[in-house]
Parts: structure tokens; sequence; C-alpha cells
């Protein structure tokens, strides 16, 4: 059984995944805003008590590693790291950066285009952080000095330095919806798709468990990404 966390951002997501069935049993969504601490480790219990589990069953664990708020990325990790040092036996554990997470949904159809994913989110101040995801069917998790930080004009430069297909997902905006119209090639998402979401992370944090990816509670870290 795989627990996943992601509370990066003011949005929080939880799921329950069984890797043996490859079937996602339970997924939580919401916006906890500052509320992370006090509201993720009820979400646990309340699912896994609706579901009869017990926390014993829980041999994976995944979490979002960021980028996002500074305290955000740290609740979901030390979190997993908890509940990780609180099982008899010792799981599975993984990060993946957060805007995996957001282009997992889009990774497939777009390898079928031979598009490229920008997964981004809002960084506040109208800065952004974003990730480029290339057409390929291998799995990629991204480094941090592969994520990308500035504002909005920075932001297009390098959508426009793209010169192929580009899909462009995650928290979408009528502003940022606008900014790219001049830009042909740079299809813009809308942000319902681009919601992160905790069964996405869990589905991705088995296939790359299965390819041998996993980390340690030691490696395990947040990224944090600042302006030059």
């Amino acid at each position: 059984m795989l627990l996943a966390l992601d509370t990066a951002t003011h949005t929080a997501s939880v799921a329950l995944y069984d890797r043996t069935a490859d079937l996602l049993l339970d997924e939580q969504t919401w916006q906890a805003r500052r509320r992370q601490t006090e509201e993720t480790i009820p979400v646990i219990q309340a699912m896994l008590a609706r579901l009869e589990i017990d926390a014993q069953q829980i041999d994976a664990l995944a979490v979002t590693t960021g980028p996002g708020s500074f305290t955000g990325v740290r609740i979901a990790i030390s979190v997993a790291k908890g509940i990780a040092l609180g099982l008899d036996k010792p799981p599975a554990i993984i990060g993946l950066p957060a805007l995996c997470v957001t282009a997992g949904p889009f990774l497939a159809p777009a390898q079928s285009t031979g598009a490229t994913i920008c997964a981004f989110l809002q960084a506040g101040r109208g800065r952004y952080n974003w990730v480029f995801f290339p057409p390929a069917p291998a799995l990629h998790r991204p480094a941090a000095d592969e994520h990308s930080f500035g504002k909005s004009d920075v932001f297009h430069s390098a959508l426009a330095a793209t010169k192929a297909p580009v899909w462009l997902v995650g928290e979408m905006t009528t502003e940022v919806s606008a900014s790219v119209a001049d830009l042909p090639h740079v299809t813009a998402v809308d942000g319902v798709s681009g919601l992160r979401r905790a069964g996405v992370l869990a589905r991705l944090a088995s296939r790359h468990l299965a390819a041998g990816h996993a980390d340690s509670l030691d490696s395990l870290e947040p990224i944090y990404l600042r302006e030059p």
C-alpha cells in the first residue's frame, strides 16, 4: 500500500494506492491554505479508517519535494519521514518534484504528438516556477538546476525560445493564458486539468519505484528555488 502526500502549495492532496493491483483506492484534495500542519494527518487517519486499512499495511511513501512554499514543502516531507519511522517495517520512499505531478496526466498524450510539456506553478509576487518535460518515454525526475524561476517576462522569454510545440500546464489564470497568446506554438491547458492531485503522484511514484528510483530517509530533502 502506497501513501502519497502533497502539501507543497495551498492545494494539499493525499492518496492511497494499491501498487499490486495498480489501483487508486482513495484520494482527497483540498484548499489547505496555511493549515497543512493541522489538517494533513487527520485526513490520512480518516482515509485509513474509511478503507479499513491499518497503518502498518503501508509499505511505500511518496511525497512532493517542491518547489513550493517553504513551510508547505517541509510539512509533507516531515509527515512522510515520521510515518516511515513509526512503521514496523521500513517502507520504500520516494520524493518527486511537484511539477512532475502537474505534468503527469499529460506525459503520454504529449509524447504521442511530439509536444514538450512546460509545467508551472505560481510563486507569488508575479513570479513563477517552471520546468520543461521533453517528449521522451523515460521517467524523468528533474533536478533543482533543471527548474527555472522568474517573473512573467522571463517566463514568456523561456517559452518563446522553445520553438517546438509546447503544452503549458499548471495553475492557469486568465493573465497567464493571455500572456502566451502571441506564441502560436504554445497551447495553454485549462487550470482544472493542471491541478496537482496525489493520485497522480501515487501512480508516478509506483512507476519510479518499480524502476528502482527509491530514495532514503536521509536523501529525501526539499527543492527550493531562488531568484538569481
